[in-house]
């Protein structure tokens, strides 16, 4: 793309940048109210009683396929992406991404088992063909403006935030006080809204993301001084016994507690087959990993072990963050004291209040400044947009009305999920400000007290469920400690998540970062289905040995992982080859 080609998006900016930013600001953010609107609700609803119109699912099943569907959200992006940039280009992808995900979210509005499983699908296939694209329209849009890039991918992640921050409490609101249907399809509405005003306005790119014509100049693009190191039919061989075999086994999980229908029924000795299984697959894809690694030179292949090292922490990090859905939500809703009375329902309405209209309207004023500059031009695009934002400011005004007018205001257990969107936005532009200065630590230190930090907030929760008998299914334990638990969380989660995929774009010459990006990935997937998995046992560990134990599992764990890689910082100093 040349330097013309770009310079069109920068004529009549919106703070600066290019108006078709912020068309991706708000499709992105109508996915992710969608998203966490929906994830903030299922295991809430998937574990309420009958009585409650739930299904009344004991915690470990729902957890299961709680794991199991983010652990997808995570995988089909590497296929996704692939299919995105190869053969539909970016614009058809957010729009096919985003008409599957309406579906989903449709399908999950209504109360039947088949209905919720093929919902699930169609968001785990729909976020595949989402969820890679967006940055990549961002990359082409800024083209021969690198200066303007870190600018414009703070706004956008902005956007990610408030997002995630309104699906969790207006999803979250509907869901709990309305009907847990009306939370799923609220978060579908949202989703439709997002594609139909991509789609009316995707002209606003020009060129941009349209379907990739490969070219020869894409091809003297590669460093030649890099040894090519082409897969061979080995490779290929065991990348498909490995991928079919994990892809098996994370369905499987699910379906053989919840239905009882287990593929993997069989003993290998003293190991279960489903056990036995996936072992078997990570042996294959540690060999693949391995065998490919030593081909290369010895920088080359240092910087890959250095970011296998990163990889196999952050397995660690989301295994114990993604419990913010699954047990941390269960402790929320089980065992927290959430009906507040006198002077803390009275700071909890101000509080509320405030982290509530505040953003909202700051970003109703953000999009003023984008109606101004294209509602002449995408008249229907704006509009769907606008009256989104219509819906939005009527159900903030209803659900602070009826907490205001509420005797003793009861918070939702889906409420506090959105702290850590709110604790990003708060303190994000901080944690960036400490890494462009000169007390920037090194990465394997951002990674340790990231872990440390994460680890703290699980530490605040043992803490606080330490008067909780052994076995006790409900409690009435502080809110304080959920809020120290998000809050460490979060303050762990801006010292590593940003840093990872940075480094590997750093690390891995560029004819190798689709590979990494997807090893990448695939520990995040093990990761948050680990979350799911570990935090299914929270009735076992509570019946055995306690709450606080089972929460104090996840101090231990993570903050060993945390001291363990700080340690190794001089070899993954040595292994990063002047990279900082």
């Amino acid at each position: 793309m040349t330097t013309s080609s770009t310079e069109q998006f920068f004529k009549n900016p919106v703070l600066g940048h290019p108006a078709g930013l912020f068309v991706l600001f708000f499709t992105e953010m109508w996915e992710r109210f969608s998203y966490y609107g929906m994830r903030a609700l299922l295991v809430l609803f998937l574990t309420a009683s009958l009585f409650e119109e739930g299904w009344a699912w004991p915690r470990e099943h729902a957890l299961s396929l709680y794991g199991t569907y983010t652990s997808l959200v995570y995988l089909t992006p590497i296929l996704g992406g692939y299919i995105a940039d190869k053969i539909i280009g970016y614009r058809m992808a957010v729009v096919l991404g985003a008409l599957l995900m309406t579906l989903g979210h449709a399908s999950m509005a209504v109360d039947s088992h088949f209905a919720l499983y093929l919902g699930l699908f169609f968001l785990c296939v729909g976020n595949g063909f989402f969820k890679p694209t967006m940055t990549s329209i961002i990359s082409q849009m800024y083209e021969n403006h690198e200066h303007k890039k870190d600018g414009a991918y703070t706004i956008y992640y902005m956007g990610v935030n408030a997002g995630a921050f309104l699906g969790i409490l207006l999803c979250g609101y509907l869901g709990e006080q309305w009907g847990w249907h009306w939370g799923f399809g609220l978060a579908g509405i949202f989703m439709f809204a997002g594609m139909l005003q991509f789609y009316f306005a995707q002209n606003i790119f020009g060129e941009v993301g349209k379907k990739p014509v490969k070219t020869d100049a894409e091809q003297i693009t590669e460093d030649p001084s890099i040894k090519r190191n082409p897969f061979l039919a080995i490779d290929k061989i065991f990348i498909a016994v490995s991928a079919l075999i994990g892809l098996v086994w994370i369905i499987n999980d699910p379906m053989s507690k919840i239905g009882g229908a287990d593929v993997f029924n069989f003993q290998v000795g003293s190991l279960s087959g489903s056990n036995f299984m996936i072992l078997f697959a990570l042996v294959i894809f540690i060999i693949l990993l391995v065998s490919r690694i030593v081909r290369y030179a010895p920088i080359v292949r240092d910087r890959m072990i250095a970011v296998s090292i990163f990889a196999f922490f952050t397995v660690f990090f989301w295994a114990a963050f993604e419990q913010a859905g699954g047990s941390m939500t269960i402790f929320a809703n089980d065992y927290t004291d959430r009906v507040l009375e006198g002077s803390a329902g009275i700071i909890f309405r101000i509080s509320n209040t405030l982290i509530t209209i505040i953003p909202l309207g700051v970003i109703t004023w953000v999009l003023y400044l984008l109606f101004k500059q294209t509602f002449a031009k995408y008249r229907l695009a704006n509009l769907i947009l606008g009256g989104s934002f219509l819906i939005i400011w009527a159900l903030v005004l209803t659900m602070l009305y009826e907490q205001y007018t509420a005797e003793s205001p009861e918070v939702p257990a889906s409420w506090f999920s959105v702290l850590n969107s709110l604790f990003i936005i708060i303190f994000a532009p901080l944690f960036s400000k400490v890494w462009e200065s000169k007390y920037n630590p090194s990465v394997a230190v951002k990674y340790g007290v990231g872990l440390i930090l994460l680890g703290i907030g699980f530490g605040a929760l043992a803490y606080g469920a330490s008067d909780i008998p052994q076995g006790a299914k409900v409690a009435s334990v502080s809110i304080i400690w959920l809020i120290l638990a998000y809050f460490f969380h979060t303050m762990g989660e801006l010292c590593l998540s940003p840093v990872g995929l940075s480094y590997v774009s750093k690390l891995v010459p560029g004819r190798m970062i689709a590979m990494m990006y997807g090893v990448w990935y695939l520990a995040i997937a093990i990761g948050n289905k680990l979350a799911g998995s570990t935090g299914g046992m929270i009735d076992q560990v509570t019946q055995e040995y306690s709450l606080s134990t089972f929460f104090l599992l996840f101090l231990l764990i993570p903050g060993g992982a945390g001291i363990l890689i700080i340690l190794l910082h001089p070899l993954l100093k040595k292994l990063m080859h002047g990279i900082h």
